[in-house]
């Protein structure tokens, strides 16, 4: 069963209770009215039958049944309807019609004992009665048969059943059109979804100008599209750069082996020759080493279990290590504003993570300084942490910049210096998984400065 089919169903089946509900409510209300109707009926007719047998009763007349006859003649509405007056021993004094069963209402009351004023409704059969005893003296009995009563409550019965029917199929019919319309644009996605392959990511759905849930799925659709065709193209060109350069270092190597497998070298040549190798087996380990930090950072989601480290703490050990790693460095550590609260240099990190990032950002500022000078200043504030990286140098044009963090890029001032490019993107994954920002800034006249940025919880 698809949704359609079961939406429309549901929707079928919820009205349809709905209308049971209804009509049943409808038909008990209004038999409860009939009832109640009818029981004021036999009511007034039992009392005022009394009341005219009383007053005649009081005029000393011979026979009440002439002014009783009367009475009767306004009592027509009610079917099969029987009246029986009694005395307190339960003798009938009149009864009407006087061609009725005088033991009907007669052999009620006889085995239907009464205290004054009760009344009494109840069902004998088919007739409805009407008992009660008045003054002490008199019993008075009215029973009819609710003809018209029943009639109504069966046509009544036959009509909301048609109704019930009625509804249901035109219910059924209408949800199903309307979860049909309501479902063709979806469909219509559905069928554009089916057209885009891992070879045509660049296809788009149909958004539309309106903004309910349909269009809502289509444009999250094509962002998701719009993301994993970059992340693809990411992924592209992160595989075409390094194959090129892992290719560059090994047909080096293997050239130079081949050129000392085909010549007689001394051993001042040896030793040069596994120089240049073992240069090239370092860069190559560095290239591996790089690659491998860039495929473990796309895993690390634990973010939410790391410590609170301070960042002076983490980036005094990140320059001692880096005066060690990178000879003639001039690296100096300065405070924008001296923090009032020393938890503002607070954060929740990784403390190795951190510690390659900064080391990375270091040893990029140190490679294209002009005087292998690094600053390196913490701005620390209630509301944010940020850590800048300044050195001398050449500053980067806008293309470059916006090109800075891809995987490989190198820059135009990159032509005299040894690397691969993957450094700064090192940083940037690494600063995301802290939920930090990461920029550049050319600063007059030649100052080139990298800011991270932290905000504080």
């Amino acid at each position: 069963m698809n949704l359609k089919f079961r939406l429309a169903a549901l929707y079928t089946l919820f009205v349809g209770l709905i209308i049971v509900i209804i009509s049943f409510s409808f038909y008990y209300y209004f038999s409860e009215y009939q009832s109640s109707s009818l029981n004021r009926s036999l009511r007034d007719e039992g009392i005022v039958f009394y009341n005219q047998y009383t007053t005649v009763k009081a005029g000393h007349k011979d026979s009440v049944f002439p002014m009783l006859r009367s009475f009767n003649i306004r009592r027509k509405a009610l079917a099969k309807e029987q009246v029986t007056l009694l005395d307190i021993n339960k003798k009938v004094l009149y009864f009407e019609p006087d061609t009725g069963n005088v033991e009907l209402n007669a052999g009620i009351i006889k085995n239907f004992p009464l205290n004054s004023g009760e009344e009494h409704y109840f069902q004998s059969g088919d007739r409805k009665v009407f008992v009660t005893l008045l003054d002490d003296k008199y019993y008075v009995a009215v029973s009819v048969i609710d003809k018209y009563g029943i009639e109504s409550l069966g046509l009544l019965r036959l009509i909301l059943m048609g109704l019930l029917i009625g509804g249901l199929i035109l219910t059924a019919f209408a949800s199903f059109f309307f979860v049909n319309a309501a479902f063709k644009p979806l469909a219509s996605l559905s069928m554009q979804m089916q057209l885009t392959t891992e070879t045509n990511l660049t296809a788009r759905v149909h958004e539309g100008k309106g903004n309910d849930e349909i269009q809502q799925i289509a444009r999250n659709f094509n962002g998701m599209l719009e993301r994993l065709n970059q992340s693809f193209e990411s992924q592209k060109s992160f595989v075409h750069h390094a194959s090129h350069e892992l290719r560059t270092p090994l047909t080096t190597m293997l050239s130079q082996t081949e050129i000392a497998l085909s010549k007689d070298l001394d051993l001042d040549e040896h030793r040069k020759l596994l120089e240049s190798l073992r240069e090239d087996q370092v860069g190559m380990i560095e290239l591996t080493n790089s690659l491998l930090l860039l495929s473990q950072y796309e895993k690390i989601q634990s973010y939410s279990k790391w410590p609170q480290l301070r960042i002076d703490e983490v980036l005094y050990e990140t320059i001692g290590s880096a005066r060690k790693m990178l000879p003639g460095v001039d690296i100096s550590l300065d405070f924008a504003n001296i923090p009032e609260d020393e938890n503002e240099l607070v954060i929740q990190g990784n403390d190795a993570l951190l510690k390659v990032g900064f080391t990375n950002l270091i040893k990029n500022a140190w490679q294209y300084s002009a005087d292998k000078k690094v600053k390196v200043i913490i701005d620390a504030t209630p509301d944010y942490m940020k850590v800048y990286v300044e050195n001398n140098g050449k500053h980067l044009s806008t293309s470059e910049i916006e090109k800075l963090k891809v995987p490989f890029f190198r820059g135009s001032n990159a032509a005299h210096v040894k690397g691969f490019g993957l450094g700064l993107s090192i940083v940037q994954r690494i600063i995301s998984l802290h939920h930090g920002s990461f920029d550049y800034t050319a600063l007059k006249p030649s100052v080139n400065r990298f800011t991270i940025y932290f905000r504080q919880k």
